[in-house]
């Protein structure tokens, strides 16, 4: 059977006359196709040519085999019909991708032949070889030498033989090579290749020389020197192939081996060499010839292109002589270039085209296209007579026109787009083809290319038949010269398979119009006198069904030639429902020209549940586009190959046409894709505008309109996919879905989101129109994220509608729910956008219909209310997504004559309906800084907000005054809990994001209930401190109340258990608890005092303490709460220093502020104990101000009782009571009264409070250093530190006046400043009584003392002094005078306190004492170190409790001046007996000559001086001096 092939090969011709192309046959046909050729392109760089196709065709074999191959000359299309790729055959016909011509038969001489006068018709071998036996140079001489020479005179054309230049025959160009086959066993077997290479050829064992003679020529040079060209330049066309022994069959063998053995033969690497060259020779002659030819037919291209506009030019015959040029680049492998080829021809068939449409003149350009084609006509035709029962194209009657029937026959068979569909080249020739055909061609060809390019499976096949034909033909039994090839699978080059597509997407428009265009223009066909024929509906459904049904086999095509087992597709996303009963087959899309698979694979159910979103299923019943039953999907290793996401893309694409066409099919039908029943929520709210026709012919139009046939048509519809698609509706859904799945799947392969998500929402669309809920539900959890993110809002917002549709029909309640939430977010986010596009956008008319574009969401509150009422948690949403512009309204709106206030919210609502709020919370957290506090505010009734502007009142009665930020709002109905909760790192002062206006400033009305709890003005050091808490019931009529005090500071302990009442005591309601206080009923204005100590774990300036008083009264409960900051620190400091004598102890208190402010001591008094009893001088007459670097000092005089003993409860501790004040707290307290006591006169009474608290923080902060120094110092303090701003800011938040529009915090800064204008200075008030003032009670321990000596060194006052003294003062005493002292020692117990008897006062003790004085100031002499013997107490009654020791010591002044006494240091004897430390408190020294001198004098009484320089250093010179002489004096 004879295959049509490619023309992607060149034809070489051999002639074999010796029948040795069996014997070559086995070593050539293997070591083909040819590979790596390189050719130098005339206008552009070198071109590598990868891999040369070759078809051998025998000259000689038997012309009736010929004859059909023959008939292929005239046109290469004749009675060839195939599909452009090989997939299974189809009607009997062998697929192929385009035809060929095969070379004539032997008999046909070239010389003789008559040539087609159009170049690009013809087809002739690239090379033709001799293969030529010659086995002895006899033999050569004799008769093969003139046969050579008659076939190439004969064989070869005059270019090469009469080297006479012929432009006409190089379109046929070739080279010719004869081939010397040498059989064995032949005398040309044993000559070497050249006389040169005896040696060479010789085997490597043998050492002889060859026996060959040197001065005779072998055949190859015999050959070589006949007909070669001689030259430079000149080509071998002479080549040599030796056949082994084992390669020749038996019956060729000679018998007779050559008498005369040269010794020579071939080895394996000379044959090798040998077939290399012959393989080199055949490329570079195929190149060669190939050369020519491109070199004329562009000559005569560019000759034919210049006479274009010349008269007689004919477009048809340029084609064909340029598609000659194209082929020619085909037939090598340079597909690239015959593409560009075929494209500037298709370029070139649109510039004709236009020319002769702008022009008017059809026979433009050679003779005008034919205005129709005439199968395309017949097939209209056909179709219209169908549908209309039998009758003819002017037949316009309406009937039924529906037929169930399917054609017999189709006339757009499976392979609509071939090139070797019709006679193309013979139509073009003639001047007889249609614009439609002409396109199809062109198209066809260029696919045909591409798919060669692309390495498609289709292309490569049918390339690879004829090589393996050859192979087959070769003479078998034989043992191959070489191994066979390897049939190496190449990568398919998905660049080129992507191209194939994008120019399919841009060839079906294109050709769909060309298409409609020719088939209306001939059924337009006048048929009568009449020149206006309008065309039936019938008709042209007729040709809607034709051009849908061509594209869609053209999509259908391309698919499956472009399929490829590298691209991965993944599973499909297809739910298959539960098939019943059987029904009508749609086969696969790739498929469509084979029967349809089935699969043995389970399929899933619709009770599957939904797949997790972003994630393919599992396998599933949709079989892969583009892989093979069986086969897996290949590694994610294949992604990597270029192009495959741009092939996948573009395969997509193409099933989206394909569905499109199927679609459009569809509407005619009724059979909708669900869109148009999607929810408007663009929906404006006006009247849709009506289409008006335009058309003149008013009646016509009417009338042709009435022409419409009720049903929808087949006829016309030839794709068998296509028509069982359209038999009915579920097979219509069917193909709709499978193509819609395959087309996603591309797009996910190709990575287009966009496009993934699109298909992915048609699939949703569709099943929610079909009624498949669970399925859609599905889809439409996975696609209506992205469509949020990427800002197709609007659509969201259809995708939830019908989203939430589905799930309130599968009853799926918490999915509905968060479905409907995030449509009503979505939607109110849509309405916030439109309400500030229309604030920004003023018109001055038109009015805005409010929720217009949101109609279709009316009524989903209801059913989200509805259901999440049975649900038993709350469902949390942020308020702002479905409220705006939340804002506290004006200030706190306090109840007259209760504690409780109330607070208004205005909120714009996003909804369409209204809302009902059951509860409403709001929580303001304070703003101050220190302890934080919290306030809640409730509503009371139920409140339904509006679409709109809406206001929700709270209400609190509690009391807690201080600057709050709106921290917290939650507004419940049905389990739905809209909150707000404030970013606590967003600045409240520069507007919460969400809520606007959030600070509010909530004070205390003055006469309400009010509680206060202060530090104790009155502190002892050595017990806890206490705090003061004062309750003022106010207007409150109390029935019962209870105080909580809980602390807030850590460290912190209340000992309210110990607490009582100061001034009128009361009752508690039951027994005191921690931290808790009971009172039953308390009349108006009652106040209660309680005092209760607390404790701290470390040092701390400041506590909280969180006061909670809950009370009832006629109206209600209410609540006051307050955390104020206690100042614990103590104001002031006291240090203390004894000084112990014999009968006394003196003790000195310095007492100092402990802050920066001065304080005021009014009184100070030691308390006395029980041993101890205490001396103060005279009080002074006016209080002390006491400042930080001035510390005040206080003296006083300790004794000891007499006759009291010490015993174990003997109480020994002495109090320093101090009464002070703090200038500070003056200040702050006498400004707050003040300004309190005026501003209850005016209409501002109700902030009194609010502003007395106010300045109480304010003022501290506003003084400074010195202007506490001057207030303490003059008594009076300046009020010009209140005219600073940060006074109107602490008052911000109280919104305006009561009755009035001025804003209460001006209005209140405004009355300060005028009050500081009327009191610019203020004088302190000074505590009235001592009661009144502060005071602290400091415990004093006076130490214990067990021994206390007494030291005094006495000089004797006989002696004479050197200078007359004035009083019995300091001695006065000569330099180196020996002067007698008295050492008195005197010690006593008194000062031990120590109870009961110790070891100390039981046994005697021995001290030692030691005199010094520093070596220049004093020489000692005397008693200096010795021992004193302390005894015990008690032991003796005649034992003082004092003694006296008197010590002589002499003394010698070494210098003069004022010197101290001598030093005098008590140690214990035993210690200093045993290495030990002296024993610090054993004993106490008062030494009385600490502070007291000796005043030292000089000797000389006369001393003379010499005044000039010649003393010591150049000082005055001592002459003489006299010495004093005194009486008695005596001198060391």
């Amino acid at each position: 059977m004879e295959h049509p092939f490619s023309t992607s090969k060149v034809t070489v011709e051999y002639f074999d006359p010796h029948g040795v192309y069996k014997l070559l046959g086995p070593g050539l046909v293997p070591r083909l196709p040819l590979r790596n050729l390189h050719w130098q392109s005339h206008a552009g760089p070198l071109r590598s040519i990868d891999v040369l196709f070759v078809e051998l065709v025998d000259t000689g074999a038997d012309p009736a085999a010929a004859a059909p191959r023959a008939t292929l000359r005239r046109s290469v299309s004749a009675g060839v019909q195939d599909d452009g790729f090989q997939t299974q055959q189809v009607g009997g016909k062998s697929a192929s991708t385009d035809d060929i011509e095969p070379p004539a038969a032997a008999a046909q001489q070239p010389g003789k032949e008559r040539r087609h006068q159009i170049p690009g018709l013809r087809r002739t071998p690239y090379l033709k070889v001799l293969l030529v036996r010659c086995d002895d140079n006899d033999t050569y001489k004799a008769t093969t030498r003139a046969e050579i020479r008659d076939w190439i005179k004969l064989h070869t054309p005059p270019s090469q033989s009469t080297r006479k230049a012929n432009n006409q025959e190089n379109h046929d160009a070739f080279e010719w090579l004869i081939v010397h086959v040498v059989v064995p066993n032949t005398v040309a077997a044993t000559q070497p290749r050249t006389s040169g290479k005896s040696a060479e050829g010789a085997s490597s064992d043998k050492t002889a020389s060859s026996r060959w003679r040197t001065g005779s020529s072998t055949l190859l040079e015999k050959m070589r020197a006949d007909f070669n060209v001689t030259g430079k330049g000149a080509v071998d066309r002479i080549a040599q192939i030796r056949i082994g022994i084992n390669d020749v069959p038996y019956d060729i063998l000679p018998r007779v081996v050559p008498a005369t053995p040269t010794g020579y033969s071939e080895t394996e690497k000379d044959a090798e060499v040998a077939w290399q060259e012959l393989l080199a020779k055949i490329k570079g002659l195929i190149l060669a010839s190939f050369d020519m030819r491109v070199t004329q037919y562009e000559d005569d291209i560019r000759e034919k292109d210049a006479q274009r506009l010349l008269p007689g030019w004919n477009f048809c015959t340029f084609f064909i002589l340029k598609e000659g040029l194209a082929r020619g680049f085909e037939s090598v492998g340079l597909i690239e270039d015959a593409l560009v080829g075929y494209d500037e021809l298709s370029v070139g068939l649109d510039s004709v085209i236009h020319e002769q449409v702008a022009t008017g003149d059809a026979e433009r350009n050679g003779g005008a296209l034919l205005g129709y084609t005439a199968e395309l006509k017949k097939q209209a035709e056909q179709a219209v007579a169908a549908a209309t029962g039998g009758g003819n194209l002017e037949d316009e009657e309406s009937v039924d026109l529906q037929s169930k029937e399917l054609p017999a026959f189709s006339h757009f068979d499976e392979i609509p787009i071939s090139s070797t569909k019709k006679l193309y080249r013979d139509m073009i020739v003639a001047n007889n083809v249609s614009v439609f055909d002409f396109r199809c061609y062109i198209f066809g060809r260029q696919l045909a290319l591409l798919l060669r390019s692309g390495n498609a499976w289709s292309s490569k096949e049918e390339l690879l038949v004829k090589l393996k034909e050859q192979q087959e033909s070769v003479l078998h039994g034989v043992a191959p010269q070489a191994p066979a090839p390897k049939q190496a699978e190449d990568a398919e080059n998905l660049t080129m398979l992507a191209e194939i597509c994008r120019r399919t997407l841009q060839f079906i428009p294109a050709i769909s119009q060309i298409m409609r265009a020719d088939i209306m223009s001939a059924v337009s066909q006048p048929g009568g006198d009449s020149a206006d024929h309008s065309v039936s509906p019938v008709v042209t459904e007729v040709i809607d069904n034709l051009v849908a049904s061509f594209a869609f086999s053209v999509a259908q095509q391309i698919l499956a030639q472009t399929s490829t087992k590298s691209l991965p597709i993944p599973p499909s996303l297809l739910i298959t429902p539960e098939i019943h009963e059987p029904k009508v087959s749609i086969p696969e899309p790739k498929t469509m020209m084979h029967p349809a698979r089935t699969t043995s694979l389970s399929v899933r159910t619709t009770t599957a549940a939904p797949h997790s979103p972003g994630i393919f299923p599992g396998p599933g019943a949709g079989q892969r586009a583009s892989v093979p039953e069986g086969m897996s999907v290949a590694p994610t290793s294949q992604f990597l190959k270029n192009g495959l996401e741009d092939l996948a893309a573009r395969r997509a694409e193409l099933y989206n046409l394909s569905r499109n066409v199927l679609e459009e099919c569809g509407k005619k039908r009724g059979w909708g894709d669900g869109w148009a029943s999607v929810p408007d929520v663009e929906d404006s709210g006006y009247e849709t505008m009506e289409d008006v026709s335009l058309d003149d012919n008013e009646p016509l139009a009417k009338k042709a309109e009435a022409e419409v046939p009720q049903q929808p048509l087949l006829s016309g519809i030839e794709g068998r996919l296509l028509q069982a698609a359209l038999d009915n509706q579920d097979d219509f859904y069917r193909l709709y879905e499978t193509l819609t799945d395959k087309a996603l799947r591309h797009y996910t392969v190709a990575d287009h989101n966009y496009a993934v998500q699109a298909s992915m929402t048609d699939l949703a669309i569709l099943k929610y129109h079909l009624g498949d809920y669970s399925a859609a539900a599905s889809y439409f959890y996975r696609v209506t994220p992205f469509y949020g993110e990427t800002g197709w809002s609007v659509l969201e917002l259809s995708m939830l509608i019908m989203y939430a549709h589905c799930l309130h029909e599968l009853q799926r309640k918490d999915e509905y729910v968060r479905v409907v939430l995030k449509l009503l977010t979505k939607a109110a986010a849509a309405e916030k956008d439109r309400l500030a596009r229309r604030k920004g956008f003023r018109p001055g008319a038109g009015q805005d219909v409010e929720h217009a574009s949101f109609a279709v969401i009316r009524g989903f509150v209801g059913k989200l209310l509805a259901v999440t009422k049975t649900f038993s948690n709350e469902v949390p949403v942020p308020l702002g997504q479905m409220f705006t512009n939340p804002q506290l309204d004006e200030s706190p709106e306090y109840d007259v004559g209760l504690d409780s206030f109330s607070l208004t919210i205005k909120l714009s609502s996003l909804l369409v309906d209204d809302l009902t709020i059951e509860t409403a919370r709001m929580r303001l957290t304070s703003s101050d800084p220190g302890v934080p506090k919290e306030l809640w505010l409730e509503s009371t009734t139920p409140q339904v907000l509006k679409p709109g502007e809406s206001a929700i009142r709270l209400q609190s009665k509690t009391s807690l005054s201080g600057r709050y930020d709106v921290d917290r709002l939650s507004l419940t109905s049905s389990n739905i809990h809209l909150h707000y909760e404030r970013d606590i790192d967003h600045d409240s002062s520069k507007g919460a994001e969400a809520f606007l206006l959030p600070k509010v400033t909530v004070c205390r009305q003055e006469g309400g209930l009010d509680c206060q709890l202060t530090a104790a003005r009155h502190t002892q050091l050595d017990r806890n401190n206490c705090l003061d808490l004062k309750l003022r019931t106010g207007w409150n009529n109390v029935t019962s109340c209870e105080i909580r005090v809980r602390p807030s500071t850590g460290g912190l302990r209340l000992l309210s258990t110990e607490a009582k009442f100061i001034g009128p005591s009361f009752e508690f309601a039951s027994a005191l608890e921690p931290g808790l206080f009971r009172f039953s009923a308390l009349d108006p204005n009652t106040s209660v005092q309680l005092r209760f100590p607390f404790s701290t774990e470390q040092d701390v300036a400041n506590i909280s303490v969180k006061v909670d008083v809950i009370y009832s009264a006629e109206k209600g409960t209410y609540t006051f709460s307050a955390i104020p900051t206690i100042p614990i620190s103590l104001a002031l400091g006291v240090n203390v220093q004894d000084v112990f004598k014999h009968n006394a102890v003196f003790s000195r208190f310095s007492v100092s502020t402990a802050s920066p402010s001065p304080i005021t001591v009014y009184k100070s008094e030691l308390q006395q104990s029980d041993i101890f009893e205490s001396h103060f001088g005279v009080a002074p007459s006016k209080p002390v101000v006491v400042f930080p670097k001035q510390p005040a000092s206080l003296l006083y005089k300790i004794t000891r009782k007499k006759d009291v003993a010490v015993q174990p409860k003997t109480k020994k501790t002495l109090y320093l009571k101090v009464f002070y004040s703090v200038v500070l707290e003056q200040i702050v307290a006498t400004v707050s009264r003040l300004v309190k006591q005026d501003i209850l006169k005016s209409d501002l009474a109700r902030y009194a409070t609010l502003v007395e608290a106010q300045l109480q923080k304010q003022v501290p902060g506003a003084l400074s250093l010195f202007d506490l120094e001057r207030a303490g110092l003059l008594g009076e303090i300046s009020t010009s530190f209140l005219t600073k701003p940060a006074v109107d800011d602490s008052f911000r938040g109280l919104g305006k006046l009561p009755g009035s529009d001025k804003d209460a915090a001006r209005a209140i800064a405004s009355f300060i400043q005028d009050w500081q204008q009327k009191n610019p200075k203020l004088a302190l008030k000074s505590s009235e009584t001592i009661e009144d003032a502060q005071s602290i009670l400091i415990p004093v321990d006076v130490p214990s003392i067990p021994i206390l000596f007494t030291i005094d060194i006495q000089l004797d006052k006989s002696l004479p002094s050197p200078v007359p003294r004035k009083d019995a003062g300091t001695p006065i005493t000569g330099i180196n005078q020996l002067l007698s002292a008295n050492l008195t020692l005197k010690w006593t117990r008194r000062w031990d306190t120590s109870p009961g008897v110790t070891d100390s006062s039981t046994t005697p003790q021995e001290f030692t004492y030691d005199v010094t004085a520093p070596p220049d100031t004093w020489l000692l002499g005397g008693r200096k170190r010795g021992r004193v013997k302390v005894p015990a107490l008690g032991t003796d009654s005649s034992t003082p409790d004092q003694s006296v020791v008197n010590i002589p010591l002499i003394m010698v002044p070494l210098r003069e001046g004022w010197l101290p006494y001598p030093s005098v240091d008590m140690r214990e004897a035993k210690a200093e007996e045993d290495g030990l430390p002296p024993t610090q408190g054993h004993c106490e020294t008062d030494y009385r000559n600490l502070g007291e001198t000796v005043r030292v004098i000089a000797d000389r009484e006369k001393v003379t001086l010499s005044l000039d320089s010649s003393g010591p250093g150049g000082g005055p010179l001592v002459v003489e001096s006299e010495r004093r002489v005194l009486e008695g004096r005596i001198v060391v």
